[in-house]
């Protein structure tokens, strides 16, 4: 199994690129990562990494010490190259699939006969196959998956990650892993690889499968979130604790409400079902509902921010969190980003932003790098606290804390 795989190419060296890249590299294969940061590339390159992830660090650096890890601007030949780039939508929410093309077009030039590509960025239904066609007018001298009848001199398959941030390493050992073939020696080859690493269940099935069970495993959830972000705006109209709600319905032995938030963000649930919505658009009607009423909620808290706001002559607004998720330093897709942003853009008063996993804004915000803070000097000077993510920090606070406050707590740390 060993020498069929000696090397590996992972494309994309973020959040589960980097994380892949290593553990492969730990099991003994030499890896190399490619990716088009000359900043990623360079400090991966020192044993360091660019993200946040728990372990993540010393996992890079053991793989980068015994060189069996390395990251380069330009992709080279390997056995098997790994996917991993960003598969976001466009403004009228259809799939954007300008990264997953480009990093086809990097490696086309290197792979050979007997090479296995393997889509892991989660990908509207086709995507796989769109891959094989791409391939086929980039390197016509090549033979590839076109149906499932083929016999092709190239293996192309899908398997999505599945993983949940701040358990990655973690996950990507112990999670079942979904393994869709072109055809069904598309999905052994690819079988082969992910049994080097993968502890759980490596189940097989066809590309278009696939890829709909990743988005059908976020849908679930957002259809979920959606009603209890529903819930909590029906219990603010009816003035009802909706945590204490929740907490006592879920005490039905076939009853798991989710927890409400700000929204629904990450680089996932925020997105994936979109590509449902415009594969089926006619058929899709409960996950588009969904989908709307969490990209809602956020202006939904920005309501409630600034009512809070008249309230004061001089409001100092301090919003606790800007990750789309506890604990992490993600910000992709975050509906507390998204709240803060609007709150700066609509002179609501004083912003001070809080965000312990971070040291400096996006680059579209750049600007306002001055508006980080710490969590006491917010607590110091705010007059109205917006909860957006429940980081640990946060969860420390007792509600003695934050009694001269007017407190929006849109995580139920205070609930």
């Amino acid at each position: 199994m060993l020498s069929s795989f000696a090397k590996v190419s992972v494309i994309g060296l973020g959040y589960i690129g980097l994380p892949t890249a290593a553990v492969i590299a730990s099991r003994g294969v030499e890896v190399v990562g490619v990716d088009v940061s000359e900043h990623a590339v360079n400090t991966i390159n020192q044993g360091k990494i660019h993200i946040i992830e728990p372990d993540l660090d010393m996992l890079v650096q053991a793989a980068v010490t015994t060189g069996k890890l390395r990251a380069s601007l330009m992709p080279e030949p390997a056995q098997a190259f790994m996917i991993a780039v960003p598969t976001p939508f466009k403004d009228d929410k259809a799939p954007d699939l300008s990264y997953i093309r480009a990093a086809l077009e990097n490696i086309a030039p290197v792979i050979e006969k007997g090479n296995l590509i393997i889509l892991e960025s989660t990908s509207p239904v086709g995507t796989t196959e769109q891959i094989a066609q791409w391939l086929s007018e980039l390197r016509p001298d090549l033979k590839v998956p076109l149906d499932p009848s083929d016999s092709a001199e190239v293996f192309i398959a899908h398997c999505p990650e599945r993983v949940l941030p701040g358990r990655v390493l973690q996950e990507l050992v112990s999670n079942d892993r979904i393994i869709g073939g072109i055809t069904d020696r598309c999905a052994e080859k690819a079988m082969g690889l992910y049994q080097l690493f993968v502890r759980g269940e490596c189940l097989r099935t066809n590309a278009r499968t696939a890829e709909m069970a990743k988005l059908t495993e976020n849908a679930f959830r957002d259809v979920n979130i959606a009603f209890a972000n529903e819930l909590s705006l029906i219990c603010d109209e009816l003035k009802i604790n909706v945590w204490e709600l929740i907490k006592l319905a879920n005490r039905h032995p076939r009853v798991n409400i989710l927890s409400p938030g700000p929204g629904v963000g990450g680089h996932c649930i925020a997105v994936d079902p979109w590509f449902i919505v415009d594969s089926a658009p006619a058929l899709a009607r409960m996950i588009r509902t969904a989908r709307e009423i969490n990209d809602g909620k956020p202006h939904y808290v920005i309501n409630k921010v600034k009512e809070a706001a008249d309230q004061f002559k001089r409001p100092v607004i301090a919003c606790l969190g800007l990750a789309f998720k506890a604990d992490i330093d993600d910000l992709r897709e975050s509906p507390a980003l998204d709240i803060a942003e609007h709150l700066i853009n609509d002179n609501v008063g004083e912003i001070l932003l809080v965000e312990p996993n971070i040291k400096a804004l996006p680059k579209h915000l750049s600007q306002h790098d001055d508006k980080l803070t710490t969590l006491p000097k917010a607590l110091e000077r705010a007059n109205v606290l917006v909860v957006l993510v429940d980081h640990r920090q946060f969860k420390a606070l007792h509600i003695n804390d934050v009694t001269t406050k007017v407190v929006i707590d849109t995580r139920g740390i205070f609930g």
